[in-house]
């Protein structure tokens, strides 16, 4: 199964598109924020959180039992796609309906792999994923850079390591980000 969670008026075909709102007629009524999710364990193979994220998990408590409730309908090796805008853009401080940033880096407290490197090296760093039972691996983060960045980059008029500088430096540079986890499950 291939879920578009929080599809909103973007319906993809062969996705189950699950929405909160009657609205946008979704396939499935479904609120993310009221857990168990109606799927089965370990029955999705492919997820789609499109500018949801962001939205949902105001507390820390429920932000972890959604991470804990995406990772339970996870098959293993599932990928997670998860698409949001850049905390250090306009976009994202002007919606009163964000709850949190969500960056890569955060994402990546969700990996075990990660957490026990971070344990070895004494990394202060929460080891989110041991503590919670879950394990996602970070396969991508491609960052939408906004304009006029995006055409100064595809003219060569800015390098990929000038980009990013000013993504570190300036505000509105990176539009939103592209992120892809995979859900890491032992076997059986």
């Amino acid at each position: 199964m291939k879920l578009n969670l929080g599809c909103g008026m973007r319906k993809l075909d062969g996705f189950v598109n699950a929405d909160r709102s009657p609205h946008c007629n979704p396939d499935i009524l479904v609120d993310l924020e009221s857990l168990p999710w109606p799927f089965d364990t370990s029955s999705a193979r492919e997820i789609l959180l499109s500018h949801v994220l962001e939205h949902i998990g105001q507390s820390p408590q429920l932000y972890l039992a959604i991470i804990q409730e995406l990772y339970r309908v996870c098959a293993d090796g599932a990928l997670v796609r998860i698409i949001v805008p850049h905390p250090r853009h306009d976009d994202f401080i002007t919606d009163p309906t964000h709850v949190r940033p969500i960056t890569a880096q955060g994402l990546e407290m969700f990996s075990k792999r990660k957490n026990r490197e971070w344990q070895a090296r004494g990394y202060a760093s929460t080891p989110l994923a041991l503590m919670i039972d879950v394990d996602f691996e970070l396969v991508s983060a491609d960052a939408q850079p906004a304009e006029p960045w995006r055409t100064r980059l595809q003219k060569r008029e800015i390098t990929p390591q000038e980009l990013s500088f000013a993504a570190r430096t300036y505000w509105n540079v990176i539009s939103a980000t592209d992120i892809v986890l995979r859900a890491v499950k032992p076997s059986a």
